[in-house]
């Protein structure tokens, strides 16, 4: 008789599997009308879906390690940053040795070092660097960020390959699914975003409130907190004593000055509660984060990514909340999709003449109430048009500035387009991706015919 202290062998692949497997092979009540059992659906899913992963911090982790025990192999992850000695305690696929790293290559390697045959191609680069082309190909894009900024670019992309038909109705093959989780202390959601029929990210936005700023009045003469401590040197005494020199939040010499010139502020005024990491926090905005919590919320998302592609399952709709602070609350509302949304809406109206040009166009798009959009680049159907930057595309781009839009959306009397600039998000001016419907006045629907035939 073996020992119960005799380590177990390793399960063998279709052990590993076998839950799994069991799910997708049997019908139920609850599934979805397009669900079709199989034992072989688990391959299928393997083989044929990419799944993108936007960010790669602590839910970030958390969602590479579920979803490739959840049966998908072929996952791409994109996060900027590097890893920080203060992610260690929560962000679990690190180690000391890795600091000062791409999160999203570290993670990337260590997820595929522990469940055998999953590729993880990681991106060390902004969200904005990539082309629309790169989310394209995903099947779903699942969202581990902690910036509304952020989340509000990866939704606008996905809603910007949304098409409506005649009627207004979607049109089901241009949906791109998207599972938006976030993590605060014992707090969290997850929420499934199918565009044209659940609430984007810009239809709730108002679930998010504003970031606490503190009046410069306060910070400089009757400070109360240590956090009004740790501004006053971050925004005050900073300019005062290094005019003209940028602060840089990740520079470790910058915030040890920030958190010794906050420690004399609160000596000065009897406050208690200045630590360095609490300064980290208040100046980079740093959010709590808790691993269980990530952990937890992480599972949610990445079972509704499963039940969306698959559809072992209905999806939750549409907003699941965590609340671990007193005992443990989960809750789901199903929040109403605004119609008239800039963003998963058919896109704003915009009329032309015939005439009009391609700088015209972009004038328009400064001046416009609803959209206010500065700098933009434009592109159709994955052609560019204009582009800002880089140098070399806007010099490839710049003669289509004199050309009619008539002549560059080849003669259709309306068309689709997509502008990428600066727009104002909740209250902020942040690179934004905004839709729009351009239609030619006096241009009848036999143009297009016409053009299309020819």
């Amino acid at each position: 008789m073996a020992s119960p202290n005799a380590e177990q062998p390793a399960p063998t692949e279709p052990e590993r599997w076998r839950d799994l497997d069991m799910l997708l092979s049997r019908a139920g009540n609850l599934v979805e009308a397009s669900f079709d059992p199989s034992p072989t659906l688990r391959d299928l899913l393997g083989s044929l879906v990419e799944v993108l992963v936007v960010g790669a911090g602590g839910l970030g982790c958390e969602l590479l390690k579920d979803l490739a025990l959840s049966g998908f192999k072929k996952l791409h992850v994109i996060d900027m940053d590097t890893i920080d000695v203060s992610n260690l305690n929560r962000q679990f696929l690190f180690r000391i040795q890795d600091v000062g790293k791409s999160k999203a290559e570290v993670a990337a390697k260590r997820v595929m070092e522990r469940v055998s045959g999953v590729n993880i191609v990681p991106h060390f680069c902004r969200i904005e660097d990539k082309e629309l082309e790169f989310y394209s190909q995903f099947h779903t894009i699942v969202l581990g960020l902690d910036s509304i900024e952020a989340r509000s670019y990866i939704n606008s992309v996905a809603c910007g390959f949304l098409e409506y038909d005649s009627n207004d109705n979607p049109v089901p093959e241009t949906v791109k699914p998207m599972v938006d989780g976030g993590t605060e202390g014992f707090k969290g959601h997850a929420r499934v975003i199918i565009p044209g029929t659940t609430p984007c990210f810009e239809c709730n936005i108002w679930l998010f409130p504003p970031q606490v700023k503190f009046p410069l009045c306060t910070l400089a003469e009757t400070p109360r907190t240590a956090a009004h401590c740790i501004e006053y040197a971050h925004l005050i005494k900073w300019d005062e004593v290094h005019s003209g020199k940028p602060f840089d939040a990740d520079d470790a010499d910058h915030m040890q000055w920030i958190y010794s010139e906050a420690l004399k502020r609160a000596e000065l005024f009897g406050i208690s509660g200045v630590t360095y990491s609490l300064t980290q926090g208040v100046v980079k905005n740093i959010i709590p984060a808790i691993a269980s919590t990530n952990a937890i919320i992480s599972a949610a998302c990445a079972l509704e990514a499963f039940k969306l592609i698959s559809g072992c399952s209905k999806s939750v709709s549409n907003y699941l909340t965590y609340n671990g602070l007193e005992g443990t609350h989960v809750k789901v509302t199903e929040f109403v999709r605004d119609k008239d949304c800039l963003v998963c809406g058919p896109g704003t109206l915009i009329e032309l003449d015939a005439s009009s040009t391609l700088a015209e166009f972009i004038k328009m798009l400064e001046e416009h109430p609803k959209l206010r959009i500065s700098k933009a680049s434009v592109t159709h159907e994955g052609n560019n048009l204009y582009m800002q930057s880089p140098e070399v595309l806007e010099e490839m781009t710049r003669p289509n500035l004199s050309v009619p839009m008539f002549e560059l959306l080849k003669g259709v009397p309306y068309a689709t387009v997509h502008a990428t600039g600066m727009a104002e998000t909740n209250g902020k001016r942040v690179s934004s991706l905004r839709k729009l419907r351009v239609a030619f006045k006096g241009i009848e629907a036999s143009t297009m015919d016409t053009a299309e035939s020819s």
